[in-house]
């Protein structure tokens, strides 16, 4: 490896430990996360140094397809965490399509839907205007759940990191490995995001302590993360995995003549 290219890791490394990478931030200057383990880089194998490879990796990634169980919910789709936050989301047993381009929401795509709008498929949800900076992303307790830059951050943060091993699934064989922290480190270590969604996705998790298992693949790639805990309302249980990474996925916004405006219409719960 060339010096050049040594120097050009150091700094991303440096970049990603001080939690810059992305993640719908706010706009503000925050506090950079305290990484447990200082000296690891990328280009070391120890724990440590895996999963800020598998940070770096999803960084430049940007994109992927997923599929999850959150609780008792399932679904697939697209998630976008960079450089905006773009969300499609079919979820199992509920007819409507979920779309979120950056601060605007699409809900419908279906049937009863539009006969609702009068033969319009969409109804559409827009953050209120205001700051840039303030703006938040529709639905962003989901899309904080679904972030594998999230999921990387707080296992990246976590003191104590373990290499669990090799995991055969049907997908092929992965590197599995074990992160314990607590839920306030969990989202303590999210300085990328703004106050509000972190005190959100501190609600989700509940009390706590969470267990994160990660595979990875050959290329460092976060395929799976498994997290458990004990949530406010009983357990958490929560599978989500990643594939196409970076690949070419687009989405494009519903026709305007197929979407009628919510106005000041509140965007209804997503569940879980």
């Amino acid at each position: 490896m060339s010096v050049a290219r040594r120097a050009a890791i150091a700094v991303l490394a440096a970049c990603l430990l001080a939690g810059c990478g992305s993640g719908g931030g706010d706009g503000k200057s925050s506090p950079p996360a305290t990484a447990a383990s200082p000296s690891a880089t990328p280009t070391d194998r120890s724990p440590h140094g895996v999963l800020l490879s598998a940070k770096l990796q999803m960084d430049t990634a940007r994109r992927a397809k997923f599929s999850y169980r959150l609780g008792t919910q399932s679904a697939t789709g697209m998630l976008f965490w960079a450089p905006k936050t773009v969300l499609v989301l079919d979820r199992l047993g509920a007819p409507e399509r979920v779309i979120v381009l950056d601060t605007t929401a699409y809900l419908g795509g279906d049937p009863a839907t539009a006969a609702r709008l009068g033969g319009r498929h969409w109804e559409k949800f827009a953050t209120a205007p205001g700051p840039a900076s303030r703006r938040e992303v529709p639905y962003s307790a989901m899309v904080d759940r679904l972030n594998p830059m999230v999921a990387l951050t707080a296992a990246v943060a976590a003191p104590d990191p373990a290499l669990v091993g090799e995991q055969q699934t049907a997908d092929g064989t992965f590197q599995h490995y074990r992160v314990s922290l607590t839920a306030d480190a969990y989202t303590a270590a999210q300085t990328q995001l703004s106050a509000d969604r972190r005190a959100a996705l501190r609600a989700a998790l509940g009390p706590g302590p969470l267990v994160l298992d990660l595979l990875l693949n050959d290329k460092d790639q976060l395929a799976e993360v498994h997290r458990t805990g004990t949530g406010p309302a009983g357990p958490v249980d929560d599978t989500v995995r990643y594939s196409e990474f970076g690949g070419a996925l687009s989405v494009q916004a519903p026709a305007d003549g197929d979407t009628a405006d919510a106005g000041t219409k509140s965007l209804p719960p997503l569940a879980p």
